[in-house]
This record gives C-alpha cells, structure tokens and sequence, in this order.
C-alpha cells in the first residue's frame, strides 16, 4: 500500500509540474545586473537562432547587450575627449611658453642691440672702461648724451653744447646720425 501511494503522490507531483505555467522571461534589468545570467542566455539563443529569434527572452537579452554597449560606448567618448581636451590645454600651454619665450629672447636681444648702440656701460667691465662708441667719461641718460664728472676733472657741461674737445664732438654727432639712421629704418 505504501508503494502504491507513493507511486500516485509522485504522478501527481509530475501532472502538477508538467501543467504549471512556464516562469516569465527574465527582463532587460535582470539581464544588466546578471551578466552571468545574460551570457547564458545569449549561448542558449545562439545555438538555434531560427526558433529563439522572437522569443522574449532571447529579445531582452539582445535589448540589454545593447545598452551595455551604448554605456561602454559613451564611456570611451567621455574618456577619449577628456583625453583630447588635456592634450589640447598642453599644447595650448606649450604654445604660450613658446611665444613668451620668443618673446623674451626678442625683448633681451632689442635691448642688447639698444645697449650697444648707446654704448651704455656694463657693469662688468673695470671703472673708466666703456662699452660701444662714447668716448671715457660719456654717459646716456633720458637720450641725450652728457659729459660726466670723473672724479673732479671736467664739470658736466650742459646738453647740447660743444665738448672741449673736437674729438667728442664728432663723437656724438656720429652716434646722434646713427640714431636717425635706425629709427628711419624702423
């Protein structure tokens, strides 16, 4: 008797299982936070295409292969522009050093030239030693050239008026021809 019951118990619970509804297919949600699950799937519906093609679950599986190619897409722009922007700030700093720099170099080189052209003095060179073509004793001071006083032998005479020598004279008529000739040529 016991056997003939279990052999009904286990018919029933096998009519019971073959009449229950199939469980629903799983949605696209599912699928994103299972990727395991989602890979099973996508080989399930893989293998014969032709008779899973509408089924739905192959269907949401798709849809959720979908999206997650469009995040990893979005996330690749993002990072390739964020890329692009700060090689594009680098080059953009690299170009303003470059035109400071150039700017600079001509700055110091215009006023070397200047420098040389009005024969200032350098600081390097021994006291009574000049540079360019002022005679010792000459300085430049706000563009007109001046006899100076060195250690009490000439007193400064005032701009404009003849040097006791002829010598100074030609001098600073030479540099006063040079400036015209420069600034004429700017």
């Amino acid at each position: 008797m016991t056997t003939i019951r279990l052999v009904i118990a286990g018919g029933i619970i096998c009519l019971l299982a073959g009449c229950a509804e199939e469980p629903p297919p799983r949605s696209v949600g599912e699928f994103l936070d299972n990727r395991i699950l989602l890979e099973a799937t996508m080989v399930r519906c893989g293998v014969n295409r032709n008779e899973s093609k509408y089924e739905a679950e192959c269907v949401n599986a798709r849809e959720a292969i979908n999206r997650i190619a469009a995040v990893e897409e979005r996330a690749r722009r993002e990072d390739f522009e964020a890329q692009f922007e700060r090689k594009r700030r680098s080059l953009r700093r690299t170009q303003e050093a470059a035109a400071e720099a150039r700017r600079r170099t001509a700055e110091a080189r215009r006023r070397r030239e200047e420098a040389e052209y009005l024969g200032v003095y350098d600081e390097s060179l021994p006291a009574g030693e000049t540079q360019g073509t002022l005679p010792p004793g000459a300085s430049v001071e706000s563009g007109s050239v001046e006899q100076t006083q060195d250690a009490g032998e000439v007193e400064q005479a005032p701009a404009g008026t003849a040097a006791p020598e002829g010598e100074a004279e030609q001098d600073l008529e030479a540099i006063r021809e040079e400036l015209r000739r420069r600034q004429e040529s700017n």
